[in-house]
C-alpha cells in the first residue's frame, strides 16, 4: 500500500515552482479529476494569491484600536503610512456540498511557499480558541482583554491559514470573531477559507446578528469570495457501481483499494490527519480529502472506542479498510471494536470499501456476541447497495 501511495502522491511529477493551477490541470490531465469550469475558476484565484506569498511575509506593528475597524485600519495604512508590504487578500470559497472546494484548498495548502501555515478545521479552530482564551483568563487575571494577546500568538504560530467548513452556529463564536480577525488581519495574517455560505448570510436571522454584522464587513473587505456555482456534486452518485467489499485479501485487492482511494480523493493531496479525542490524538497516516484508509488491525486490533470512530465517521465521509479477517471466540474484544466501528460509520453514513477474507455474514460466526453480529452483517450489505452510496455523508 505505501509504495503505490507513495507514487500517487508525488504531485504527478510537477515541476518545481508549480503552483495550484498547474497541479490542479495535471490532475485533470491524469484523469483523477473531471474538468470543471467553476473549479478551474476558483483554482486561478487560489493560483494568484500562490504567486503573491513569497514576496510577503508580514511585519507585526500592533497599533491602539480605534474602535471596531481603528486596528485594522491603521495595519494597512489607511492612517498615519504605509505598512511595509501590502497583505495579499485571502480567498473565500463558498458552494454547495461536494463542489471540491475543500480539494483545491488543499491543493494550495501543500503548495503555499509559507514557513509557518495552519490547516484547520473551523469549528476545531473555534474550539481552541475558547479554551485558549479561558486559560490566559485563569493565567492572567489581570488580564481585561484576552483577544489581542491571543490574536497575537496565532499570528506567530501561523500566518496563513486555511479553514475548512467556515461556518458560525454559535452565539459565543459569533461574539469573539469581529475583534479576533480584526486583529489577525492587524498582524497580516492571510485567510483562505471553504464555506457552504456566503459572508453576508453567516448568523443572519439570528440573535445578536446585529452585533456580527462588523464582522462581516471585514470577511468581505479584506477576503475574496469565490462561488462555485458547479450543478455536479462530485461526492454523491459517483460512487454507484465501485466496488465496496472485496474478497479475498491479496495484491490483487490492494491495487483495486488503491484506485479506489484515488477515486475517492478526487484529487486532494495525500497527508496525515491528526483528529482529538478527549485530549487524546487518533491519527490517520494516510489520508486525502474526504477518504481515509486504515488497515484493519489500525482500528480494531488496538483499544480504540467509540469516541474515536465518531471522529473518525464524522471527519470522513469515507473509509477504505484492509484485511478485515475471520473472527472467532479468541478474539471477541476485536470482534466487539468492528462492532462498534461499523455501527458508527452506518449512523454517520459513512461510505466503506474494504477487502476482506469472507463475505459480511461468514466473518464472525461463532464466538460471544457472535449473534449481535448478524445485525453488522447486514449492516454492511446495506452499505453496498446503490441506495445506501447514493445518502449524504451526516458530519
Amino acid at each position: 500500500m505505501e509504495s503505490a501511495l507513495t507514487a500517487f502522491a508525488s504531485d504527478l511529477n510537477l515541476p518545481p515552482g508549480s503552483g495550484p493551477l498547474a497541479a490542479y490541470e495535471a490532475r485533470v490531465a491524469a484523469g483523477l479529476l473531471s474538468r470543471d469550469p467553476e473549479q478551474a475558476k476558483a483554482a486561478t484565484r487560489l493560483d494568484r494569491l500562490w504567486r503573491e506569498l513569497p514576496g510577503y511575509h508580514p511585519v507585526v506593528r500592533r497599533p491602539k484600536p480605534k474602535g471596531l475597524f481603528g486596528g485594522l485600519k491603521a495595519r494597512l495604512g489607511l492612517e498615519g503610512g504605509a505598512p511595509e508590504a501590502p497583505r495579499p487578500r485571502g480567498v473565500y470559497m463558498v458552494g454547495q456540498v461536494g463542489r471540491g472546494k475543500t480539494m483545491l484548498m488543499d491543493l494550495f495548502f501543500e503548495l503555499a511557499p509559507v514557513e509557518h501555515k495552519m490547516r484547520v478545521h473551523f469549528h476545531r479552530f473555534m474550539q481552541d480558541v475558547h479554551k485558549r482564551l479561558h486559560d490566559m483568563k485563569r493565567a492572567h487575571p489581570e488580564l481585561t482583554d484576552p483577544i489581542p494577546p491571543l490574536a497575537h500568538a496565532i499570528a506567530q504560530e501561523a500566518w496563513l491559514l486555511c479553514f475548512d467548513e467556515f461556518q458560525v452556529n454559535d452565539i459565543a463564536d459569533a461574539m469573539v470573531l469581529g475583534r479576533l480577525f480584526e486583529y489577525l488581519f492587524a498582524d497580516g495574517v492571510v485567510v483562505v477559507a471553504t464555506s457552504n455560505t456566503e459572508p453576508q448570510d453567516l448568523f443572519q436571522n439570528r440573535p445578536g446578528a446585529d452585533a456580527f454584522r462588523p464582522f462581516i464587513a471585514i470577511i468581505q473587505r479584506e477576503v475574496d469570495t469565490v462561488v462555485l456555482d458547479s450543478p455536479r456534486d462530485y461526492r454523491r452518485g459517483g460512487m454507484r457501481g465501485m466496488t465496496t467489499w472485496i474478497v479475498p485479501p491479496g495484491p490483487d485487492a490492494v491495487q483495486e483499494l488503491d484506485s479506489i482511494f484515488m477515486r475517492l480523493a478526487d484529487g486532494a493531496p495525500i497527508r496525515p490527519v491528526t483528529l482529538e479525542v478527549m485530549g487524546r490524538k487518533l491519527v490517520a497516516t494516510v489520508a486525502a480529502g474526504p477518504v481515509a484508509r486504515f488497515t484493519f488491525a489500525d482500528l480494531c486490533g488496538r483499544p480504540l472506542g467509540a469516541g474515536d470512530y465518531l471522529a473518525l465517521a464524522t471527519r470522513f465521509p469515507a473509509l477504505v479498510l484492509e484485511d478485515i479477517p475471520r473472527l472467532g471466540p479468541d478474539n471477541f474484544d476485536v470482534a466487539r471494536r468492528f462492532i462498534v466501528l461499523v455501527d458508527t460509520l452506518y449512523e454517520q453514513k459513512v461510505k466503506l470499501f474494504g477487502s476482506a477474507e469472507d463475505q459480511p455474514d461468514a466473518i464472525y460466526q461463532k464466538g460471544e456476541g457472535a449473534q449481535a453480529f448478524e445485525r453488522t452483517a447486514s449492516r454492511l450489505e446495506e452499505m453496498q447497495s446503490a441506495a445506501y452510496l447514493d445518502l449524504p455523508h451526516l458530519s
